[in-house]
């Protein structure tokens, strides 16, 4: 074990397993932050309207209709849906070095599609080029994360766990908030397509980092001489193993989906939402607000994650974000509570959420089959973002949105959020209701064979965490 206890590389991995997905998070939410020029109208006669406050009054841009905008999103989610369920199976099969150079570069060649697709405007041609774009861009960038976490859960199980998945989730979402602050400036000084480019570009530097990131773990892994058996164990990895993922681990699949499908498509109409509902936020300003909830888990991930790897109650950290939740899309319906406390709050609960639901995955099944179950979760998770943002793209409208969304329509769609936060909550009890059960049948198990030890590979929440 002389490469593992060489905490070094552990970290040099786990820093350019952390950079795989920066650049292609940043792309994610470009649409988001740039979603009046996504929906402003295309002709040549806005470019002679005036500026005031970083705003426009005729604002130049791609002519796309709100519920054109949320298809997006919601092909990037239904394209994971489908996709990561084979990209997982195969990634186990077949190793990390084909999951990294096949997903890194799918994003590169997803995000330049979409870059070329914006010199279309005005054109029929322009949607269609995009989604596909988007189609690719998802296809690869939701495998991708698959195999970080694959590779992460190797090089720190039973060690930092929850750490070392944070710190992958907090670089991504870094990609995130540098888009939120970046992007918009950086649009009104080179125009929509060279942004896109721009986003391309990063997306190229996390290619670079999967090169690299292979070349370590394939090295490492020869060292420890762990190469025959793990190519053994993949070797044995078949599709029916799907029926011998525990319940528990569905339990908390369906708490991610329900979790996050009221967090995303939010946060990809918040910038609108906040420059309609309130008064005096521009789009720069209103920006930066909609990213908020991205920047509380680059402050909070780290010390979340080693809190957690610490006191365990992973089951009890999943209930406390779910509750703690739906108060933030009631007070956002029916209060003018400042937009900045909604984000902050939600910020917050999304870093807890990713502490102690996705660290918990690798706990509940093989190595062997991680991707498979991650694929799973991720595509759950993806079903029901997609399922969303075509929902709330109806909510919205059909209509160009050069004038204000009523706040009807914002407010029947923050209803239909705290929906998705209240059946979170519920499967999170079910999930807490079976492990308790879990922790009983151990007990008795332990009293009636006393010198027998009981292997756990348990899952969310380990047995030892919750006497």
């Amino acid at each position: 074990l002389a490469v593992l206890s060489l905490a070094y590389y552990r970290f040099l991995v786990l820093f350019f397993a952390c950079l795989l997905t920066f650049g292609s998070y940043f792309c994610f939410d470009m649409p988001s932050v740039l979603q009046d020029q996504f929906q402003g109208v295309s002709n040549i006669t806005c470019y002679n309207g005036t500026f005031t406050n970083h705003s426009r009054d005729c604002i130049e841009g791609l002519g796309m209709s709100p519920q054109e905008f949320n298809f997006l999103y919601a092909i990037y989610a239904w394209t994971n849906a489908v996709v990561v369920i084979v990209a997982g199976f195969l990634i186990d099969k077949l190793g990390n070095r084909f999951g990294l150079f096949l997903f890194s570069l799918l994003t590169v060649l997803g995000s330049s599609i979409f870059a070329l697709g914006s010199h279309f405007k005005g054109t029929s041609y322009m949607l269609p080029i995009m989604l596909i774009g988007r189609l690719l861009f998802g296809a690869g960038n939701g495998s991708l994360t698959i195999v970080q976490a694959r590779v992460a859960a190797f090089w720190f199980k039973g060690k930092e766990l929850a750490l070392a998945l944070c710190l992958t989730r907090s670089f991504s979402r870094l990609g995130s908030v540098l888009n939120f602050f970046i992007t918009e400036e950086f649009e009104c000084q080179y125009g929509i397509q060279w942004t896109l480019w721009g986003g391309t570009i990063l997306c190229i530097l996390g290619f670079l980092s999967a090169v690299i990131v292979s070349e370590l773990d394939i090295a490492g892994v020869k060292q420890l001489g762990l190469d025959g058996a793990i190519k053994e164990e993949s070797k044995k990895v078949r599709a029916q193993d799907i029926q011998h993922l525990p319940l528990r681990y569905w339990l908390l699949a369906l708490t991610i989906m329900f979790f996050y499908t009221g967090i995303h498509p939010f946060v990809a109409d918040a910038s609108k939402f906040i420059q309609d509902k309130y008064d005096g936020y521009d789009r720069r300003t209103a920006g930066y607000i909609a990213g908020a909830v991205y920047d509380s888990p680059l402050f909070l991930s780290a010390a979340i994650g080693i809190l957690i790897d610490y006191i365990g109650m992973r089951g009890v950290m999943v209930f406390l974000c779910s509750v703690l939740t739906p108060p933030v899309f009631a007070l956002l319906a029916f209060t003018y509570v400042p937009p900045l406390v909604a984000t902050l709050w939600l910020g917050v609960m999304y870093c807890l959420a990713a502490a102690s639901m996705w660290p918990s995955i690798p706990l509940l099944v093989r190595q062997a089959t991680l991707g498979m179950a991650m694929g799973i979760a991720t595509s759950m998770q993806m079903i029901g973002i997609g399922l969303s943002n075509l929902i709330v793209g109806a909510i919205l409208g059909s209509k160009s949105s050069e004038a204000k969304i009523p706040l009807w329509r914002w407010q029947e769609m923050m209803i239909y959020m705290l929906v998705n936060t209240i059946a979170c909550i519920a499967t999170s009890v079910a999930l807490n209701v079976v492990d308790r059960k879990k922790v009983r049948t151990n007990k008795v198990r332990r009293n009636t064979k006393p010198n027998t030890q009981v292997e756990s590979r348990s899952g969310a929440l380990p047995d030892t965490e919750n006497e």
